[in-house]
């Protein structure tokens, strides 16, 4: 019985750990230690619910080393173009095509006036 709640508890630390980490790489490059600094501004921010501060404390080590061995990745990606692995400058990229393509911005959806 012990064994099974050791692994269970093995389990579970491993599928929370470095979370952050793997999300903030999932995208544009965002610079070093990306999933850790996203733990503390999380953490710092007051809009942040209780219920996750256990969770971002729990999981900033683990980000912490997470960063660390993804450190090199990180420095091959620091040359690159960051908006080009964006998922949001790929979709205003897109809609800009669209745009040029169509003259119809957002597929019938209206665009807010220029300042």
């Amino acid at each position: 019985m012990k064994s099974v709640k050791m692994l269970a508890t093995s389990c579970l630390l491993l599928s929370a750990s470095g979370c952050s980490s793997v999300m903030s790489h999932t995208g544009a490059d965002q610079g070093y230690y990306a999933g850790t600094r996203a733990n503390v501004n999380m953490m710092k921010n007051d809009d942040t619910s209780w219920a996750m501060m256990p969770l971002l404390a729990i999981d900033l080590p683990f980000s912490a080393v997470m960063d660390t061995v993804l450190l090199p990745y990180d420095y091959l990606r620091s040359d690159s173009d960051k908006t080009a692995s964006s998922p949001r400058a790929r979709i205003q990229h897109d809609e800009e095509q669209n745009l040029a393509a169509s003259g119809n911005p957002g597929q019938g959806m209206t665009t807010p006036p220029a300042p």
